[in-house]
């Protein structure tokens, strides 16, 4: 439920709004593809699709790597996701395919 006295700034605007009032906002109507155009969620587990050299880790993502729980960022070319020994792994959605 919506508190109608929660107001909002909406800059395409320039007017204040309650959130009732509000549009949906382009993150959460933001619809993020893989390589072969199929529809990614958060918790969706994805497989690289080319090797990938990880900066500031001195690793290389294999093609084939299993990357699971993945989590959807504001971007819609990005994906964040963890992989044993890289912390805050961010991959662009052209690079993975949906298991």
């Amino acid at each position: 439920m919506i508190d109608d006295d929660i107001y909002t700034y909406d800059e395409a605007t320039g007017e204040w709004a309650s959130a009732a009032e509000m549009p949906a906002t382009p993150e959460t109507s933001m619809v993020v593809r893989d390589a072969v155009g199929n529809v990614l969620a958060d918790g969706d587990q994805v497989t690289v699709i080319k090797d990938l050299t990880v900066k500031g880790a001195g690793q290389i993502l294999k093609r084939g790597t299993v990357i699971k729980s993945i989590r959807l960022t504001g971007d819609a070319q990005e994906i964040d996701c963890r992989y044993d020994g890289i912390k805050g792994l961010v991959l662009r959605a052209e690079f993975v395919k949906k298991r």
